[in-house]
């Protein structure tokens, strides 16, 4: 998970190593044996989460294990939304494959995005959406805040 990210990312550009792999203190790691944090974290209701409340190195976003990560407002997920998560999150690994040779970066340029990297994230933001308790796909920022904040709440006063 990148410490930093600009802030023309519509997804955050996490990633998955092997378990081998040395973090530096540019980033940060996560045990993630199914990919369930990988799917949650490059999705479209993670980056509003991390817009609204995370911090920022000038105007770039910045990711906080603690003030981000940990506050995330994830509603305890069923089999099935874990399925679909992951699957999601392995859509997007599919469609940046295709592509060995991009980085990150030129994966998620805004404007020339990849087609399929763009509908794997539709399918992954599907699947968010609805374990968040959305009825459909949302469209915009403020309708995940929405959600966010009222699953930040009923999970603060349970």
């Amino acid at each position: 998970i990148p410490a930093h990210v600009t802030e023309t990312r519509k997804y955050f550009t996490a990633s998955v190593f092997n378990p081998k792999t040395i973090s530096g203190n540019a980033n940060f790691q996560v045990a993630d044996p199914d990919g369930l944090q990988f799917g949650l974290i490059s999705s479209s209701m993670f980056m509003t989460w991390q817009r609204t409340v995370g911090g920022r190195i000038k105007s770039d976003l910045r990711f906080s294990s603690t003030v981000t990560w940990n506050t995330f407002p994830v509603p305890e997920l069923s089999k099935q939304d874990q399925a679909a998560i992951i699957d999601g999150g392995k859509a997007v690994l599919e469609a940046r494959a295709k592509y060995p040779n991009r980085s990150l970066a030129d994966h998620y340029q805004p404007l020339a995005m990849d087609p399929d990297l763009l509908k794997a994230h539709d399918k992954l933001d599907r699947a968010v959406d609805k374990a968040f308790g959305a009825p459909r796909k949302l469209t915009n920022e403020k309708q995940r805040q929405e959600l966010l904040f009222q699953n930040y709440v009923r999970l603060t006063q349970e």
